[in-house]
């Protein structure tokens, strides 16, 4: 068991979140929930906090209201071993109402910003030859979504 866990504070849409994030990760689920008791703050009934896992990663979620918002200062990285794996998360997290971004970084729906990132992105950019590192940052400095061909293609030289 991990000792930190990310701490996610939403907009009274926690349930809808998890439902969201449990449906896109294969590896997904509830842990448990507490909800809110006569005292409040919130609606009597309704979800207060609940933890959730994804990809093994534990996540737990405030139903805290409008007082603040997801930045890019902080994103959820994804590493993807394939261009069909990029391609499934990009388009699940941009859906209803996510926004792309550039270099692999997009926001979902809720304003959470992740990265969508190919494991072969450090094996290109580490190569001992500077050229080719700078040539695939170029490339990927070009793109939204990230085309791992693309980044091999800037990488090869042509």
């Amino acid at each position: 068991m991990s000792k930190i866990t990310p701490f996610l504070w939403f907009d009274n849409n926690l349930d809808e979140a998890i439902k969201f994030y449990t449906s896109i990760f294969e590896n997904s689920k509830l842990l448990y929930e507490v909800k809110y008791g006569e005292n409040g703050p919130g609606p009597k009934g309704t979800i207060m906090t609940a933890t959730f896992e994804l990809e093994g990663q534990k996540f737990m979620g405030l139903n805290g209201g409008p007082m603040f918002k997801f930045t890019e200062a902080i994103s959820l990285f994804i590493a993807c071993e394939n261009q069909e794996e990029i391609d499934y998360y990009w388009n699940a997290l941009t859906a209803n109402g996510g926004k792309e971004s550039v270099c692999g970084w997009l926001k979902d729906k809720f304003g959470l910003s992740w990265q969508i990132v190919p494991t072969a992105l450090g094996r290109l950019m580490n190569d001992p030859d500077p050229a080719k590192a700078q040539r695939v940052m170029g490339a990927m400095m070009q793109m939204t979504k990230i085309d791992i061909a693309g980044l091999q293609k800037a990488y090869d030289g042509k």
